[in-house]
């Protein structure tokens, strides 16, 4: 079988990796979690990062057939719309997004989010397989992170999202709302159930106490071996109980509260005010007082 060539990004001010991933037969591509800059100092929005990713596009002769979430990020946003109007690919995630956009629309009061994630392009089942040329997606649904991730697979590699880290680093949090640590496990048993050859590709390095470079690639044979939450012999009870706990003492990202907003929309931000400019909501929860 035809493996795909792939072509790793990684946004250090983020920790994540996006990928441009393509069929080397009929150069159709596509680009799995793309990063916009992002100043959450200024609010300003820059595509630097997207645009290194449309250069080498360029470069190696391919075209960008789609642009592909994994989930709605928390920590950062994404630079999809941005790459679909320079390239015309359409915007996939899978279907759950329904249930996170259900969750968030409330919190930020986004009345704009259009109904049953009509703000992206195609919605992915649980197995379904689509075409990248000569090559095919086949689509895993693995919640537990968020209940909409998905894991993309062609041939011997897994784009897995946020569900796992490197073998020596561990896996992602589950306390977000609709996160499920149990789901999590099974969605991550899910994945340390392909042959043992097959390639992991991460959204995220964080580098491993020791280690000095970031990376991304990692095995299943390597994490079964080696992943300090998952590895053989881990029980799901172990499990839930430690990633409860170890969620319990960590802070929100930092992106939060930008992210989750415009990524629900499929990176759409919301329409400009009578002013011109376009504006995050906030949202305050006052602890220990009652504002005037």
């Amino acid at each position: 079988m035809e493996q795909p060539t792939i072509r790793a990004f990684f946004d250090e001010p983020t920790n994540t990796v996006s990928y441009l991933v393509w069929d080397p037969a009929s150069r159709a591509a596509a680009v799995i979690d793309p990063v916009l800059g992002w100043d959450n100092r200024s609010g300003e929005a820059d595509t630097g990062f997207a645009d290194r990713i449309l250069q080498a596009a360029a470069g190696e002769g391919v075209e960008i057939r789609w642009v592909l979430e994994t989930h709605a990020h928390a920590d950062h946003l994404t630079a999809a719309p941005y790459l679909k109007a320079r390239s015309g690919a359409p915007i996939g995630i899978g279907e759950h997004i329904k249930e996170v956009q259900k969750i968030f629309r409330p919190v930020f009061a986004a009345d704009d989010v259009k109904p049953d994630g009509g703000d992206f392009d195609r919605l992915f089942r649980d197995g379904e397989r689509f075409p990248l040329g000569g090559l095919e997606v086949e689509v895993l649904h693995v919640p537990g992170h968020t209940p909409a991730d998905i894991a993309y697979r062609i041939g011997d590699d897994v784009f897995v999202g946020d569900t796992l880290f490197m073998h020596d680093y561990g896996t992602a949090r589950a306390d977000f709302p609709g996160g499920d640590a149990r789901q999590l496990y099974r969605s991550i048993q899910r994945l340390l159930a392909l042959p043992p050859r097959t390639r992991l590709w991460m959204c995220h390095d964080y580098k491993a106490p020791g280690r000095d470079s970031f990376a991304w690639q990692s095995t299943v044979a390597e994490q079964r071996a080696h992943n300090p939450h998952v590895k053989d012999g881990r029980t799901e009870e172990e499990f839930v109980a430690f990633r409860t706990g170890r969620d319990a003492q960590l802070a929100a990202p930092l992106l939060l509260l930008p992210s989750i907003q415009v990524n629900i929309r499929a990176g759409r931000f919301p329409e400009a005010e009578a002013n011109g400019v376009r504006y995050l909501r906030i949202p305050v929860t006052p602890k220990g007082w009652s504002p005037a």
